[in-house]
């Protein structure tokens, strides 16, 4: 009876705490009097301004809620977990999740301690842009609700927000590099015992699998700083690309937000977040690449033998944690009933399941420690970097606030010096201390560390911000007046004239082989080296050129095998060696279809062993591995079998032998359907496009390049140009869901009007005032 009371007082003070947290924010709400122009160029772009941070928020998320109403409803319910109550369990997530993992694993992750503990954490400034976005984003659904809630999000689950919910969809956004990839093993991770009922099936862990696979694909990026002594006029030149999902929560939305003597910022930022993740100031221009730092550690427990809800650490048995959630589940007969679940753990964090790679059995179990869970600064952050004046204030705000979750930084000024930091979030494990507690049969591509040794805790430094995290000047970081760049590889080669070597395997590796794109990058920039300083169109091409790296390390050994004695088959074998070979090499909207086979091919043999003629090298990175060793029997009968099953593939797919990439490689919005140029990252093509199979044998694309800007600057400021490849809103209804879309499918940038004559002299310039308080729908307009 004494648990149970306790339980209950302790809900109850929760549940107070949580009340009167939104009382308090509502309150602020309404006692504000926030006031936002909203200007709006080609292509829609809002461009916000305020006399203070409630105002650029109510701005902000009033135009958000123009264009994209119904992306950020979905992600609400998704970071509620309520997605089983609205839509069923067995229904999935954008990113293919079962609503019912997604359910439980938010529950967990956004537990009203948890996002209360996060706001109160928040800068005042911080709060009063979060709380005027609620505000605006409010105005902005009450107006659209009189005429009408659009077809996809016309339903009760659609809701006013409050600045919890930006909590949630914030703590979401921290976890995308750690736990957060591990939902379905956190939802499903049961005792030995009650295996029978943890949930998730094997294609749910198969999806989950893949997922992982597919993460710095979708959320990868290329970044290129050329300094002074590089660039065409001696300042600082910037070439942002990242690759992030066309869909869902991790949407980039395109903006320029300014407070007049205290902020000017353009760029990019996430849904939900009311700064820019990746833009340019009068000053600087930076963005972000996805690291190859560590940003989790597994726990492997060994277990009591006597009970496996007990762990061992240093001799002693400690019971694991129950925490119970529970979830709203909508029945087969439309009733909802509550479903809940025990989410195990441990003094390192949520245990985790996943059949065949983490089994919680009678020896062992699993327990997986985020260094995000703790991170409260993500947000202050970037506040700071869109507020800083000059490159040292945007590197010691990131020293000293030490908030950016997963991602590299690359940033360039005005004065010619270009900046790579890999500071983010890690967890301090030292070489020694892998040496010691690591399980070295797991390898190194997710770090399994001894549960059983509390010596084997991260480590601390007291000059670190957060507890068992590296400190900043512990990361890998280069100014130089030259270039640095990166495309999701280690720091090691960010400039091959200074390596970056030493840091334990949790920050960086080096000696690895380097991914394709960075190949592709420092050989473009070795070339251009020849030719002369590097100009905006060389920064272009390099995306818009659609060349597919991979193709010039092989394609001469391929047309030398079709040339060859292709053997019995040879008369199959004739029409694909001869597409083959009048393709371009390129992955543009022209490329014929030997450009599908040459996918085929590499796909098939990237699991065959000795395919290269050249192994890599660590004293030549840039350079190796190369060439197919076709000479090699076992790699020549893998290359004939992979050439019949492409042909088998194009003919199933109903690919005619003229057909283009064009043909292929759609984006789909509403009636639209917009051919794509650019593929897979892995073919080292810079201009990455992530599809899978759509409807008659094409493609739909699901991510890749999303927001691209190439930034200089002159004697006045910044001069921009820029696209965002999947447009500005996610409605097909809305004029503004394809037309960058078109543009990015016929290669044009557009100029980024930043400068109040720029965006005024804009042929589509539109302005409207929006006053808190005023009556929905009426707007002062210019």
């Amino acid at each position: 009876m004494s648990g149970q009371l306790s339980r209950f007082c302790l809900a109850g003070a929760l549940l107070g705490m949580t009340l009167g947290l939104s009382t308090v924010v509502s309150a602020r709400g309404e006692a504000g009097q926030a006031t936002a122009e909203i200007r709006r160029t080609s292509f829609g772009v809002p461009h916000i301004r305020a006399q203070d941070e409630r105002g650029l928020g109510y701005g902000i998320g009033y135009a958000y809620a123009q264009d994209n109403l119904c992306l950020l409803a979905n992600e609400i319910v998704t970071v509620n977990g309520q997605r089983s109550r609205f839509f069923g369990p067995q229904q999935v997530t954008v990113e293919q999740r079962e609503n019912r993992a997604s359910d439980l694993f938010f529950a967990w992750l956004n537990t009203p301690q948890a996002v209360s503990g996060f706001w109160q954490a928040q800068t005042p400034q911080v709060q009063q842009l979060v709380e005027g976005y609620v505000a605006g984003y409010n105005r902005a659904l009450a107006e659209r609700k009189e005429k009408g809630l659009p077809e996809q999000c016309a339903g009760e689950w659609v809701r006013p927000i409050t600045a919890l919910d930006l909590v949630k969809l914030t703590r979401r956004l921290l976890v995308e590099g750690g736990v957060g990839q591990f939902a379905e093993a956190l939802a499903g991770a049961q005792p030995p015992q009650a295996t029978a009922h943890a949930s998730g099936s094997a294609s749910s862990f198969a999806i989950a699998a893949a997922r992982q696979q597919r993460f710095a694909l979708e959320r990868g990026s290329n970044a290129l700083a050329i300094g002074s002594e590089r660039s065409f006029n001696g300042r600082g030149m910037l070439l942002a690309n990242p690759h992030f999902p066309w869909l869902g929560g991790m949407r980039f939305y395109q903006m320029h937000l300014t407070i007049p003597g205290k902020l000017d910022v353009m760029g990019a930022a996430l849904p939900g977040l009311p700064m820019i993740n990746i833009g340019f100031s009068q000053h600087l221009a930076w963005t972000h690449t996805v690291d190859t730092s560590k940003h989790f550690t597994l726990y492997r427990l060994q277990l009591d033998p006597k009970d496996p809800t007990r762990y061992v650490v240093d001799g002693k048995s400690v019971a694991m944690t129950q925490q119970t959630v529970t979830v709203d589940v909508k029945q087969a007969d439309g009733q909802v009933r509550p479903v809940s679940r025990v989410v195990y753990g441990s003094q390192f964090g949520p245990i985790v399941q996943w059949p065949g790679k983490l089994d919680w059995d009678s020896r062992f179990a699993y327990s997986l420690r985020d260094a995000n869970l703790e991170n409260d600064r993500v947000l202050a952050q970037w506040y700071a970097m869109n507020r800083a004046v000059t490159l040292k204030d945007l590197q010691d705000a990131v020293h000293r606030i030490q908030g950016i979750p997963w991602v590299n930084t690359l940033a360039v000024d005005d004065q010619g010096q270009s900046l790579y930091m890999n500071v983010s979030v890690v967890p301090n494990v030292d070489v020694g201390k892998l040496a010691r507690c690591s399980d070295p049969k797991a390898g190194q591509r997710m770090i399994v560390l001894d549960g059983s040794r509390s010596e084997c805790e991260w480590n601390l430094d007291a000059k670190a911000v957060q507890k068992g995290i590296y400190a900043a000047d512990k990361l890998p970081q280069l100014l130089r007046r030259d270039y640095v760049q990166n495309s999701n590889d280690s720091a090691w080669m960010v400039n091959p004239s200074q390596p970056l070597s030493g840091y334990s395997p949790v920050v960086s590796q080096h000696d690895l082989p380097l991914g394709l794109r960075a190949r592709f990058a420092l050989d473009r920039l070795g070339q251009l080296a020849k030719s002369g300083p590097v100009t905006v169109t060389d920064l272009q091409s390099m995306v818009m050129d659609d060349r597919v790296y991979l193709a010039d390390q092989v394609m001469p050994d391929l047309l030398a095998f079709c040339s060859g004695q292709l053997g019995p088959d040879a008369s199959d074998l004739v029409e694909i060696c001869s597409r083959l070979k009048r393709w371009d090499r390129t992955a543009s909207l022209d490329s014929g279809v030997g450009f599908v086979h040459f996918q085929h091919i590499m796909q098939a043999l990237q699991t065959v062993p000795g395919i290269w003629r050249v192994a890599f090298d660590p004293k030549d990175p840039q350079h190796t591995p190369r060439g197919l060793a076709i000479e090699n029997p076992p790699v020549a009968e893998a290359l004939r079998q992979a050439m019949r099953v492409s042909m088998e593939k194009v003919m199933a797919a109903g690919l005619p032998a003229n057909s283009q990439w064009r043909d292929v490689q759609v984006a789909s919005s509403g009636d639209h359907r917009i051919p794509i140029h650019g593929g897979p990252a892995e073919l080292g093509i810079y201009n990455a496009i992530q599809s899978v199979p759509g409807k008659n044998g094409q493609r739909e694309v699901v991510s890749g390049t999303s927001y691209l800007q190439v930034v200089t600057f002159d004697g006045n400021g910044p001069k921009a140009q820029g696209l965002l490849a999947f447009s500005l809103s996610s409605d097909p209804a809305s004029p503004y869901s394809v037309d960058q879309t078109q543009a990015f499918s016929k290669r044009q940038w557009s100029v980024l009007p930043f400068t109040e004559q720029q965006i005024k002299a804009d042929p589509h310039y539109q302005a409207m005032t929006i006053r808190e308080g005023q009556q929905a729908g009426r707007v002062a307009t210019q």
